[in-house]
């Protein structure tokens, strides 16, 4: 115990250190980097548009800048209890979302088009975590409900869907999405590859939330079936307003859970050519002059998917803590 009390404190004053005593912040170039012993900041002031950004084009990125703040503020609205109405928050979510499409891309109101092959850093990042999750989750609750049909056909046939999508590799989801698919599909229906990888990965999400919502699905007591079926609600309404609502308080921990994950998992389209956030941090570095740096580079960026992964985790517990069962 006391080794590894001591080998610990002896890692976090190595730490303190590298990041903070004996680090440089400032400069303009690789060569104040050549002798300092601890960490070179000066990389990522030098290299942080590559990062945030990734291709997009340089006089351009204030459009990039602004997707991500109107990305950040629809979801803090969103999230907001005094907005948790079904027509608020679809409102919001396919306002901010339709301008972040329009500034992202461009071509309207004399904003200059920039493809999808263009996007990268951490914008791409947060538009594939965003569209997943609006794909994703109602695809989740059809596919659910689906699965408790009295139809046998309709049953088997989600249930099937579910079994092979969960069987899979992530990583076969996402290169079979970007690769094969669109061999497969007909002329009419081909789309860019980035369409083609968060129809993939949505698929994949909605498959696993499925599981969850149907696990807090039958979690739930049979009485609650019958006394809203005692109200005279009809079908849909018993499980637009009673079944639904119980199975995601039931399901909360592992929907966040998953959401997390889904953030997480953004790094992997980089095997696909996907220049999102482990990518651009990748690019920061290679350069011959920061290649030095790399500890840094990825320092930051693992310092960003932290931040956004706690502060899911800690709304999960803010709305368990709400929503808890006495």
């Amino acid at each position: 115990m006391l080794a590894v009390t001591a080998g610990g404190l002896y890692l976090a004053y190595w730490l303190v250190r590298w990041a903070l005593l004996d680090s440089v912040w400032g400069g303009s170039d690789a060569s104040v980097c050549q002798s300092v012993s601890g960490a070179c900041w000066t990389v990522i002031a030098v290299r942080y548009r590559i990062i945030l950004f990734g291709l997009y084009p340089y006089d351009e990125q204030w459009r990039a800048a602004l997707a991500i703040a109107l990305l950040l503020g629809a979801l803090i609205l969103v999230l907001s209890p005094r907005n948790w109405t079904p027509m608020r928050i679809a409102a919001i979510w396919c306002l901010g979302f339709g301008l972040l499409m329009m500034i992202l891309r461009g071509g309207l109101f004399s904003l200059p088009l920039v493809t999808s092959d263009q996007w990268g850093g951490l914008t791409l990042t947060l538009f594939i975590f965003a569209a997943v999750l609006s794909i994703g989750m109602p695809l989740s609750v059809a596919i659910t409900l689906a699965r408790r049909s009295r139809l046998p056909a309709l049953a088997r046939l989600a249930g099937g869907l579910v079994d092979a999508t969960r069987s899979v590799p992530f990583l076969a989801v996402i290169y079979a999405a970007a690769v094969v698919l669109p061999i497969a599909l007909p002329s009419w229906l081909e789309g860019d590859r980035l369409s083609y990888v968060i129809a993939g990965f949505s698929l994949h999400y909605a498959a696993y939330q499925s599981e969850v919502l149907r696990g807090g699905l039958q979690s739930i007591p049979r009485g609650q079936f019958e006394a809203a079926e005692a109200l005279g609600l009809t079908p849909w309404k018993r499980m637009y307003l009673v079944v639904l609502p119980q199975a995601f308080r039931i399901s909360l921990p592992a929907t966040i859970n998953e959401i997390v994950t889904v953030f997480k998992e953004t790094s992997v389209i980089a095997i696909v050519g996907l220049f999102d956030l482990t990518a651009s941090a990748h690019a920061a570095f290679e350069e011959g002059s920061w290649n030095d740096q790399f500890m840094e580079i990825f320092v930051f960026v693992s310092a960003i998917y932290f931040i956004f992964s706690a502060s899911i985790s800690r709304y999960g517990a803010f709305l368990e803590k709400r929503h808890r069962f006495y």
